[in-house]
């Protein structure tokens, strides 16, 4: 099964994103939007454990404490984000802990953005 972004999709803090490997499926957690001049930049998490279907995936989402962060934070442009392929599978209040690593990015006065692939910062192909 081929999974792919709806480029009109609203996105929103909270979403669990679902992105295809060769073997499965993988989880992203979009932590915030940030917008400025005209450009975003993305913030997400991304989880170790992988699925071998959506609905595994899927049901994964629903039990957050039970995924194992492997990033607990990532920046990136709109480019980096968009280069890979995910499907929104739903959107589960943020805690303070996990948007810890992104508040210590935000008051970090050398604060990074990527403008690598999601699958390039993991290690992924």
């Amino acid at each position: 099964m081929l999974i792919s972004v709806i480029m009109g999709q609203n996105f929103q803090a909270g979403d669990f994103l679902a992105f295809q490997l060769e073997a499965g499926f993988a989880l992203l957690r979009l932590l915030h939007i940030e917008e400025s001049g005209g450009e975003k930049t993305w913030h997400l998490a991304a989880y170790a454990d992988m699925f071998p279907d959506i609905e595994s995936a899927e049901a994964a989402a629903a039990s957050v404490s039970r995924l194992q962060t492997s990033s607990p934070h990532m920046a990136l442009t709109t480019r980096a984000f968009e280069s890979t392929q995910v499907a929104r599978l739903v959107n589960v209040s943020l805690t303070e802990s996990e948007l810890e690593a992104f508040n210590s990015w935000r008051t970090d006065p050398e604060r990074a953005v990527s403008d690598r692939s999601v699958r390039l910062m993991l290690g992924l192909r």
